[in-house]
């Protein structure tokens, strides 16, 4: 596929480029192997996760909901990308008409601010069943889970709607190659003509607002975990405590400080694009490809009903 600079008129088609210093085949097919890899890991991983919440009954909790509306954020969000990227590494590049590429943007910026709303809730979440538990039945149940996860869908698709707003104000009519592996925001938006400057900046302010605002509250609200978990005098209690707490953290410091870096990167000039696009691709898949094993096969109540099921179908024997 050829790749073409439209200058003279507006851009009707982008050009996703991938990795620039990754050209010959060989790298490309490695590239393809590795993320089609991943990519079935992340939704074998997800699928299970909700086959499992759906099939038990005792998991039906507002804490397993969340975890359950995490999987299937984190499918959308790496089935509206990881395709694209495939579809890169195989070809070299990957034309892609105006309107689908500002559609990926306005469902990839959407389903990413959701999940950013999403992990606050999942804090929120711990705090009252560690630190309030005889009030968790009434600060906490399936239905008030549920519409907090419309919630954060409804408020991470209204910011989505309004920056791509803002980016469709101008025209493009400057180069139509995009050096990303899907088409992300910040890169096509410094293919506008015009002066969007401007616009970049608010853009950024209110990006970081959706990064920082929920991870200044999860570390706050992990602080009073913490102070909380002190107080138990049980030292198995103060271990399970730690070790959710602990597990949480870790997704929390992958997708907020990773985002943060590839958002904050474009506005630094000298910045390598390689390192920038391979920012973004751990962005998008690592969170999605960590949930499962956290959640799942290092949460005790869903990984005993994972081998309870397996022992009802005879896939393993059963136990005396």
């Amino acid at each position: 596929m050829s790749a073409q600079n439209q200058t003279s008129s507006t851009v009707q088609e982008f050009i996703i480029m991938g990795f620039p210093g990754l050209r010959d085949q060989e790298s490309r097919r490695i590239l393809f192997a590795v993320f089609l890899i991943i990519y079935i890991l992340i939704l074998l991983g997800n699928f299970l996760l909700i086959t499992i919440f759906i099939c038990d009954r005792s998991l039906h909790i507002p804490m397993y909901i969340l975890i359950c509306g995490l999987a299937v954020l984190d499918i959308v969000i790496t089935t509206n990308t990881v395709p694209s990227m495939l579809v890169v590494f195989v070809f070299d590049s990957k034309l892609t008409p105006f309107a689908a590429c500002f559609t990926q943007t306005f469902f990839f910026l959407g389903l990413f601010s959701s999940e950013s709303f999403l992990l606050g809730i999942m804090a929120y979440d711990r705090y009252i069943a560690i630190c309030k538990p005889l009030l968790y039945p009434t600060l906490m149940d399936n239905n008030r889970a549920l519409k907090m996860i419309a919630c954060c869908c409804v408020g991470g698709f209204l910011i989505s709607g309004t920056v791509v707003g803002l980016a469709l104000q101008f025209p493009f009519c400057k180069s139509n190659l995009v050096f990303q592996c899907f088409c992300d925001y910040s890169s096509v938006l410094m293919l506008a003509c015009g002066n969007y400057q401007t616009i970049s900046y608010v853009v950024l302010a209110i990006g970081m607002t959706v990064l920082s605002v929920p991870l200044i509250y999860i570390l706050l609200t992990y602080l009073w975990i913490i102070r909380s978990v002190l107080k138990i005098t049980s030292s198995e209690g103060r271990l399970k405590a730690f070790y959710t707490c602990g597990t949480h953290m870790l997704v929390i410091s992958v997708y907020f400080l990773v985002a943060a870096g590839v958002f904050i990167s474009y506005r630094i000039n000298g910045t390598p694009v390689d390192m920038r696009i391979m920012g973004a691709v751990i962005q998008n898949v690592l969170p999605a490809l960590m949930n499962p094993i956290i959640y799942c096969l290092r949460t005790k109540e869903i990984r005993d009903s994972f081998l309870k099921s397996l022992k009802n179908k005879q896939i393993i024997p059963m136990t005396s």
